[in-house]
Order: structure tokens, then C-alpha cells, then sequence
């Protein structure tokens, strides 16, 4: 009865952390579709049956992976500021700071203008206080990360509501950094601070499947109907969009992409073992899907082999999702390796275990 009850409990935590997994495989996809589908449209001039499905995950789409990112930070928040800067600063600052480089060097003309070398290191310098282009997301995670280890003496539901607060009064700024922070910290502090509720959420949906399927099925329809009506005041293109009303369906469509998550991890199957993979691997997606997202644009385009745009962005899509995973396992044991696994020398405290190629602080 004892080994029973032993192999039911870790059968049950491998279910609650796989959900993680297959929830954040549901957002690098989503968040891949939207830059790759809205580029491809740009690109070809016109618009396809993945733009409808771009626009429905906008209120929830970024809201839900800083949910999720923030959930494991209790492990570490308590630790003392040398190993906590490993885990949660120096890791993400080396990810930055390497794939910055990456990312600018493909874009050297374009950047420098032909103003050589000195407009290259300037751009470089701005980056490190304006995070760049799709590196934003890592850059905020260092940022969050130390400001609520800084502000954990603070009661939760005071640090909570400031954040929403935030969140709720339009700030409008040239700072991609501040209009992000105000936007997405409290996503980040919900999931720090409420991560029990969130399992206990997740093992609830599993335990009530029906009655999670009615419920999304409720919210589907909820968030399609504010997503697409367009809104009356200007600044704000839907009802989705509206202060308030954006971070009640923020906060419900991460709540309904753990919901589906546990569901998936709970049916299994080929598509919740993809979604798993992917999310163990987010990270590695999100710093490398640019370049093969890009590339296969150009050939689709320059070729015209693919003519209706809906199938082009799901084939840009994939091949910015598989290409990345394929090279990260290539050059796994290689020099390259230290393109997402971190080296020793980029730690401030020795790894107690050996490195592995997948980013899971994140």
C-alpha cells in the first residue's frame, strides 16, 4: 500500500509539472504564429485563415507565458542574492547579451545604415538599457525576477493590486521597457505569488473534465467577441484592447491555457508529447526562431511556391519552431553549445549539477 501510494504521488507530480511543460509549448507556438504570420501577410499583401487565430490569442497570448515563468520562482526567491543573480540574473543577461549580438549582426546594414562600426556599438549600448527586438521577453524576465526578491517583504495582495494598477492605466511612453513592464509585471507576480492556487486549478480541471470543457467553451466565446469588436474610443483598436477589460482577459485566457494544458497532458497523445517538447524547450525557440522564420519567408515569397498566405504561415511557422530544435540538438556537445546551454565561466556560483541544453528558468 506504501509503494502504491509512492508511485501515485510522483505519477501525480509528474502530471502537475508536465502541464507547465505542455502550456508553455501552447505559447511559443502562438507566440511564433503571431511574428510569423503577421510577417508573412505584410510580405505577400494580403491576409490568411491564421490571422483570425492571431487575433484571438493577442489578449492572452504574452500574459500567459509570464504566468507561467513566474510559477517555479518560489524555489529560488529565498536564496541568498549570489546564487539567486546566477539563477535569475546572469542566466538571462547571457542569453541577452549573446543573442543580441546574434540578432544584430544578421541585421548589420540594416542597423548601421552605412555609418560603420560606431552606429553598430551605439545600437549595442541602447540595448542594454531598451531591450531589442523579440529579445524584450528575456530581458523582463531578469527584471522581474530581482524586483520581486526585492519587494517579497511586501503583503502580496498590496504588491499584486499596484501591479494591476499599472496594468489598468494606459501608459504611454517611447520605452519599450516601461510600457512592457506596466503591462506584464502583474502576470509575472500572479504566478509567483498565487503558483499553489495555479496547480491547484490545474488538478481541479483534471479532476472536473466536463465542466472545464463548458467553461472554456464560455470563454472562447467571451474573448472572440471582445477580441475582434472594434472599439469606440481611439487608441484602443478592440474591446479586448480597453484598460480594465484587457487584464480580466489576460488573466482568464492564461487561466484557460492551463486549463487545456492539464486536459492535454491528462489525454496524452502525439500532440500534447510535440507541445511538451517545445515547451521544455521554449526558450531555445524564442531566441532562434527569428533567423529561420525569416529565411523561410524570403524563399516562399521570392519563389512563389506557396500562394495563399494562410498555408504560408504555417509553413513559416513550423520551420521557425522545428528548425531550432534540430540545430540546438546538432550542435548539443559541441563548441556551439554555448549558444543556449551557459558556460561555467558565465556562472557566479558552480553548477551542482551537470548543464543541460534546455533553458527551464524561464
Amino acid at each position: 500500500m506504501g509503494w502504491q501510494g509512492t508511485a501515485k504521488g510522483r505519477h501525480d507530480e509528474a502530471m502537475r509539472l508536465a502541464w507547465v511543460d505542455v502550456a508553455k509549448g501552447l505559447c511559443i507556438v502562438l507566440v511564433v504564429m503571431m511574428h510569423a504570420t503577421i510577417g508573412t501577410g505584410e510580405a505577400m499583401g494580403s491576409e490568411g485563415f491564421l490571422h483570425p487565430v492571431v487575433a484571438f490569442a493577442k489578449p492572452f497570448r504574452i500574459p500567459d507565458f509570464f504566468l507561467l515563468s513566474g510559477l517555479f520562482l518560489g524555489r529560488v526567491i529565498g536564496r541568498d542574492w549570489r546564487l539567486f543573480a546566477d539563477r535569475r540574473l546572469v542566466h538571462f543577461a547571457y542569453f541577452y547579451g549573446l543573442w543580441v549580438l546574434i540578432q544584430s549582426a544578421a541585421k548589420y546594414g540594416q542597423i548601421t545604415g552605412g555609418a560603420g562600426p560606431s552606429a553598430f556599438l551605439a545600437h549595442l549600448a541602447h540595448a542594454l538599457v531598451e531591450p531589442y527586438s523579440t529579445l524584450w521577453f528575456i530581458y523582463l524576465l531578469a527584471v522581474f525576477s530581482v524586483l520581486t526578491k526585492l519587494l517579497r517583504r511586501v503583503p502580496a495582495p498590496v504588491l499584486l493590486g499596484f501591479a494591476a494598477l499599472l496594468q489598468i492605466v494606459p501608459i504611454a511612453t517611447h520605452s519599450c521597457l516601461v510600457e512592457e513592464f506596466c503591462a506584464r509585471y502583474v502576470y509575472f507576480l500572479a504566478g509567483y505569488s498565487l503558483a499553489g492556487r495555479i496547480f491547484a486549478f490545474a488538478d481541479a480541471v483534471r479532476a472536473h473534465p466536463r465542466r472545464a470543457l463548458a467553461a472554456l467553451g464560455l470563454w472562447a466565446c467571451a474573448n472572440a467577441c471582445l477580441a475582434f469588436t472594434p472599439s469606440p474610443l481611439p487608441g484602443f483598436p478592440t474591446l479586448a484592447s480597453l484598460p480594465l477589460v484587457s487584464l480580466v482577459l489576460g488573466s482568464a485566457g492564461a487561466l484557460a491555457i492551463v486549463a487545456v494544458a492539464a486536459l492535454l497532458t491528462q489525454a496524452g497523445g502525439r500532440l500534447t508529447a510535440a507541445l511538451r517538447a517545445c515547451g521544455r524547450r521554449s526558450i531555445v525557440i524564442y531566441l532562434a526562431f527569428f533567423l529561420p522564420m525569416a529565411a523561410t519567408r524570403t524563399l516562399l515569397v521570392k519563389t512563389g511556391f506557396v500562394a495563399d498566405v494562410g498555408l504560408a504561415s504555417v509553413i513559416v511557422t513550423a520551420m521557425a519552431i522545428i528548425l531550432p530544435l534540430v540545430f540546438e540538438r546538432l550542435i548539443r556537445g559541441t563548441a556551439l553549445d554555448v549558444l543556449f546551454s551557459r558556460p561555467s565561466a558565465f556562472h557566479i556560483v558552480p553548477e551542482q549539477r551537470p548543464v543541460t541544453p534546455v533553458l527551464r528558468a524561464a
